[in-house]
């Protein structure tokens, strides 16, 4: 079942690669008490994902902060050292958080998986984003397959 406004984000881990290497990051600890902003994709290095839906949260990210987000997290189901090369190529710096879902537990978790098992890309997530509130979700959006547009960080600025 897919996760819906008012819903609490499961506690599933994640991970990121911190200056000593790959670190595990709970959901719990990312978002306790804080606004976040959480959007998967795909795949890193894929095209709609590398040519629109990251870019626009990094040109975003300042604007999203002065309407009061502390943390702006993109996740796929790809491994700590793709998301980690990744944000580097696309100047993620400190304005995105990569967290890699490599297990696809966060996917799962939160009921968003695509299965692109056949085309060689085996599970995946949807392309979505939501504004998450001291772990409770605000808003969601979710763009049907192939598509790109609802869940844009313009949208999410217009539903803050």
């Amino acid at each position: 079942m897919t996760i819906k406004v008012g819903d609490k984000i499961p506690s599933v881990k994640l991970m990121h690669m911190g200056a000593g290497g790959p670190e595990a990051l709970t959901t719990d600890e990312l978002l306790k008490g804080k606004k976040v902003v959480v959007f998967g994709v795909p795949g890193a290095f894929t095209p709609t994902c590398s040519a629109k839906h990251l870019p626009g949260f990094v040109e975003h990210a300042g604007e999203l902060k002065n309407k009061g987000v502390d943390v702006i997290v993109c996740t796929a189901v790809n491994d700590v050292f793709v998301m980690n090369a990744w944000g580097k190529d696309q100047g993620a710096g400190d304005k995105v958080l990569m967290l890699a879902d490599g297990d696809a537990d966060f996917t799962k978790a939160t009921g968003l998986e695509l299965d692109l098992t056949g085309k060689g890309l085996g599970l995946r997530s949807q392309r979505f984003a939501m504004i998450v509130d001291d772990g409770v979700v605000e808003a969601l959006m979710i763009d049907e397959g192939g598509k790109f547009g609802a869940t844009s960080a313009e949208s999410v600025l217009n539903a803050l």
